[in-house]
Order: structure tokens, then sequence, then C-alpha cells
């Protein structure tokens, strides 16, 4: 039997419209998106205050990091989070880690994600993410200075259904190993791209990174790129899937150089809870929207948030119009991750259905009180 939902708005092709009722067959497709003047009077409809929204899609997430929750102090900056995590990451057991995976996966489905980009560095909490409700793509990461080889990674992908392997970043790999990485993902490359000012520096010989490697005697032999979205531009096909995250630090100039290298445009996974956390930073939302680059929205991992919560990312970036928010987090993720069947509330579409309660509709926009809910 079909069921159908109704509230005060729901966001239907990009736009938040008044009295729409959603209705949905057994298996969850949507076969009817019905614009009523009123739906006081109908029957047999299940009414929820607030907005509907289809499920959203995390673009950039680390679930097994879950067990790190208030383990790092906030606003230790970059390099602070990064000799953090190293200290304290080997401070738990194996059961300690799947189980805060375990909770976080399922907090994540209750507040209406429907996927999830999720970089990982080993297979620990695969077996989480394949019983989810979550619809998972796992990212193997490469990462460090010292790596030569991919086929560790490429074994370990291979194991699981929608798994693949990308570099880390444009300052934790040197170049062959960077390229072939990227050559031989089979899926979306995901590259944490310039959320700080010191992998910018490294490419002109200074900053915080450079000190550290000379320090460690570590040599890079990428700098000569020029600059972190150069060097993505000219290792990755033009007409591969790519993800970059944070861009904190990404000018116009980066964003215009990956817009136009990639036939699709680069997707910009935005964590403004993670930057927040980390060095008390913003994502650059108005380069990006001035550039009409592609956006969606992450969370990170706990061990760099307060929760994996997607509307407490979105109420940080509250001057954007809600609309536009709701679709960076649904519709631009399912996008990304080439999800066709996710992302709208549309006929033939089987995204899940969040209702976001406690929402300021006469102004619409978030309050410290909204919530997303599942209802489907």
């Amino acid at each position: 039997m079909n069921r159908r939902f109704a509230s005060h708005y729901a966001l239907v092709d990009g736009e938040l419209r008044r009295n729409i009722v959603i209705e949905v067959d057994a298996t969850g497709e949507i076969v009817a998106v019905i614009e009523r003047e009123s739906i006081d009077n109908m029957a047999s409809v299940e009414f929820y205050p607030g907005i509907l929204i289809p499920g959203m899609v995390n673009l950039h997430c680390h679930l097994e990091l879950s067990y790190l929750k208030g383990a790092i102090a906030e606003h230790t900056g970059f390099a602070g989070f990064a000799r953090a995590i190293g200290a304290v990451r080997n401070n738990y057991t194996r059961e300690q880690r799947l189980h805060a995976a375990s909770l976080a996966d399922s907090r994540m489905w209750q507040e209406g994600v429907q996927a999830v980009l999720d970089i990982a560095n080993d297979d620990l909490v695969m077996e989480i993410k394949e019983r989810s409700k979550i619809e998972y793509r796992t990212l193997f990461e490469l990462f460090g200075l010292g790596c030569r080889a991919i086929d560790r990674h490429i074994e370990l992908a291979d194991k699981y259904t929608n798994a693949d392997i990308t570099p880390h970043s444009t300052y934790s790999l040197q170049d062959e190993v960077f390229k072939s990485c990227c050559k031989a993902n089979r899926s979306t490359i995901s590259i944490h791209l310039l959320e700080s000012s010191a992998e910018s520096e490294l490419y002109d010989g200074s900053g915080s990174l450079k000190e550290w490697y000379d320090h460690m005697g570590w040599e890079c032999d990428f700098v000569g790129y020029g600059s972190p979205a150069r060097r993505v531009v000219e290792s990755i096909d033009p007409n591969r899937n790519v993800v970059v995250v944070h861009g904190c630090r990404a000018t116009s100039d980066d964003a215009a150089l990956l817009d136009n290298h990639f036939a699709k445009g680069a997707t910009w996974a935005l964590c403004p809870e993670s930057n927040r956390y980390i060095s008390n930073d913003r994502p650059p939302v108005d380069i990006l929207r001035k550039g009409g680059c592609r956006i969606g929205i992450g969370t990170d991992s706990l061990a760099s948030a307060r929760s994996l919560s997607m509307i407490d990312n979105l109420r940080l970036l509250s001057d954007i119009p809600l609309s536009e928010l709701l679709t960076w987090a649904t519709k631009r993720g399912a996008e990304a991750l080439e999800m066709e069947h996710l992302g709208e509330l549309a006929v033939g579409k089987r995204p899940g259905i969040v209702v976001i309660e406690d929402v300021d509709l006469h102004n619409l926009c978030l309050t410290p009180e909204s919530r997303a809910t599942r209802i489907l």
C-alpha cells in the first residue's frame, strides 16, 4: 500500500515549495509529487511539521575515526591536529573502535543521511558499512611521502563492493604514486585540498609543512607544479569524477582552474564544522558560489567535529539561502557520487524521506533547535 507524506514545505526542484504531498510505494520509490492549494483536508496523508527533503548525502566522512570523539582539543590548528591524532589514535581497543563506528552509523541514518562517501585507512569498520542501511562508497586513501606502491590498497578495495582507492592530498604523496592512484581509481576520486595555507606555501618552498618535511629529511618531487590545484589538473584526466575536500584556502583562480579542467567540474565537499573545530576557519563559500562551482556537504570525522550531523554543518552556513544549502546536502552530493536514484523528491527516485523540524518557516532558515529526523 502506498504512503503519502506532507509538510508545510518540501524541497522540490531546488526550491522550497508549499503544500507538497509525496506519494511513495512499498519499495520506497516516489510515484507522485502533488502540489495542492491546501493539504489540511486530505485523507490518508501523514503530516509532519517542518520541511520534507530527500535523504542527505554526506560527501566526506571518516567513520573509522568515530572513536576519537572529544579526544583532540578544538582550535589546535592544522599542524597541531595532525600531531594530536597521531598521538592518541593507538590508545583505543578494537572493540572501542567498532562500537563507536556502529553508534555513529546508526545516528547518521536516524538523522537523515542516505549515502556517505567514506574515507578509510583500513577495513576494520567495513562490516558495519556493509550491513548499514546507509549506502556507503568507501575510498581507501594512500598517504605518506614514503608510500611507493598502490598494490596493497587495490587488493584491499577489491575485497569489497563499492570500494576503491584515492590519494589523500596534494601534499602527502610523491608524484608517481599520486598519478598511479588516480589512474587506478574506477569511480570517484576524493582529495583533501587547500585545507590550510601550509599546503600552498609548501609549493612556494616555505611554511610549516616545508619546515616539518625538512626536519624529517623528506623531499617532495611535486612542488614544481607551482600550486596544489595545478597539480590536480595536470595529474588527472578531465573526464574523471573528482571531489575536492575543504578548500578553505582556495582562491578564485584555483576554483576556475579545476572547474574549467574537469568536464563535469569538480565538486567541492565543504565541511564547515571540521574547519571550525580544527582552525576556527570557514570554507570559501563566496568564492565558490561566485564561480558557479558545484558544492556538496560533508561532516569529516568525530576526531574533528562535535557531531556527524549534516544539519549542524548547514547551520554554520546560515547566510546562504536554505533551499540552496539543502540542495548541496542532497542533490549535489548524489550527483557527485553518480547515485541517480538519490538526492531528489522526484518521481522514479528512491531517496528516503527526511523532515527538518523546528525551522523558522517565516524566514525559511535553520534555528539552533533545528534537527533532521528520518521518516522513511
